[in-house]
């Protein structure tokens, strides 16, 4: 990495994040038509496994994709995550069983177990330490194009087609990203071959403990997310919107327009206030949607939703990454996806339990959600000071 440069304006930063644009891309968009997809088959007692079962997974490859980044390359780590999400939405159409769908979601999570891990890395290796703020933030940009993008092309597709030819379009677009990053240059100083030796993990191997605070915020901030994922669908069909995939591409599409200008805010004046003002965002974006009962109403939580994770997403990836020594920021990145995960899994598999597809449960579990959000608000004011300034990387 070049540390003098202060522009990160390169042709490999854009073909990464071209490729990460498909790649959340083609996994969302059929997120929206699940539930239903599910209901379809005789599973609707099992919409809380539908994101529940994708996380866990994915929190369980993010130790090994850690270690491998570290070991065999960032790119290898990020095509071996793109093809799983090839081959898996190939498998939707011909599993027509509660028990086969359940797991290929199983399967599919080692996607994101895989993919963000090595993209994250290979980001952090090429980008200026006083520019990560901004980068993560134009990163996460495309990411959450993909996310807005995904769902609407998704819900417009399974309307006019149906869903068959949706997870066929999903395998197609991840297919797409894996010929960008065959295209990138390996940054990994020191490359290994794959030995069996490096799917063996030794206890320090597993979570970076330099990481442990930005991680647990995590894990609060996050647990609604798990939950808007696998509710929101229901909730807007339940206040007449016809499009489930709305609500997604409000709140993607409204985090669009914080996420530059957070990245560079927290590059400026640190990581954690920006967090604050992020999860307190997030506080005030739960309740709206625990009293909406319009559309209108519904909207408006999720434009604030969009502006909290706009700023709360890249703001995390850069203190991760600002903590953790260089040799080590894979695993220091994966455990910070195995918190990413755990918070989605528990808010999924909570909604899951607490909805109970009982329509005056709605509320109740978006009131939990601003409380996660509060707890994680909390903690960020007992961050000790040094980590609150650091906005550049160890070594």
């Amino acid at each position: 990495m070049n540390t003098k440069s202060t522009s990160i304006y390169t042709i490999d930063f854009h073909l990464l994040c071209l490729s990460y644009f498909l790649f959340f891309s083609s996994f969302n968009m059929i997120i929206p038509e699940l539930p239903g997809y599910l209901s379809s088959i005789g599973g609707e007692d099992y919409k809380g496994y539908i994101i529940a079962l994708f996380t866990l997974s994915a929190g369980l490859s993010r130790p090994f994709s850690g270690k491998l980044a570290d070991k065999i390359g960032r790119i290898p780590v990020m095509v071996t995550g793109v093809v799983v999400c090839v081959v898996v939405s190939l498998l939707y159409p011909l599993m027509t069983t509660v028990s086969g769908f359940l797991f290929l979601r199983f399967l599919h999570g080692f996607s994101t177990g895989f993919t963000p891990t090595g993209s994250a890395a290979y980001l952090a290796d090429i980008i200026p330490f006083g520019k990560r703020g901004e980068a993560m933030g134009i990163q996460s940009l495309f990411g959450s194009l993909g996310m807005a993008a995904g769902p609407a092309v998704g819900g417009y597709i399974a309307t006019i087609w149906g869903v068959e030819p949706l997870f066929y379009l999903s395998a197609f677009i991840s297919l797409l990203s894996i010929l960008i990053l065959y295209r990138l240059k390996e940054t990994l100083p020191e490359k290994e071959k794959l030995r069996l030796s490096h799917l063996r993990l030794g206890r320090n191997e597993i979570l970076e403990k330099r990481v442990f605070a930005p991680s647990i915020v995590l894990i609060f901030s996050v647990f609604s997310f798990g939950v808007v994922l696998t509710i929101i669908p229901d909730f807007s069909e339940h206040l007449g919107i016809s499009n489930k995939g709305l609500f997604f591409a409000v709140f993607t599409v409204a985090s669009l327009a914080i996420r530059v200008l957070a990245g560079k805010a927290s590059d400026k004046y640190g990581r954690i206030p920006v967090l604050k003002a992020a999860t307190l965002t997030m506080v005030v974006a739960m309740l709206t949607v625990a009293f909406a009962d319009s559309k209108l109403m519904l909207l408006t939580g999720a434009v604030l939703y969009g502006f909290s994770i706009g700023m709360n997403n890249p703001t995390l990836t850069a203190w991760t990454i600002d903590l953790s020594l260089e040799k080590f920021r894979g695993r220091a990145l994966a455990t910070m996806y195995i918190a990413l995960e755990a918070g989605i899994g528990l808010g999924a598999l909570a909604s899951g339990w607490i909805f109970a597809n009982k329509v005056e449960n709605f509320s109740l579990i978006f009131f939990i959600c601003a409380g996660t959000a509060g707890v994680a608000f909390m903690l960020l004011w007992f961050v000790p000071r040094p980590e609150r300034n650091m906005v550049s990387g160890g070594k």
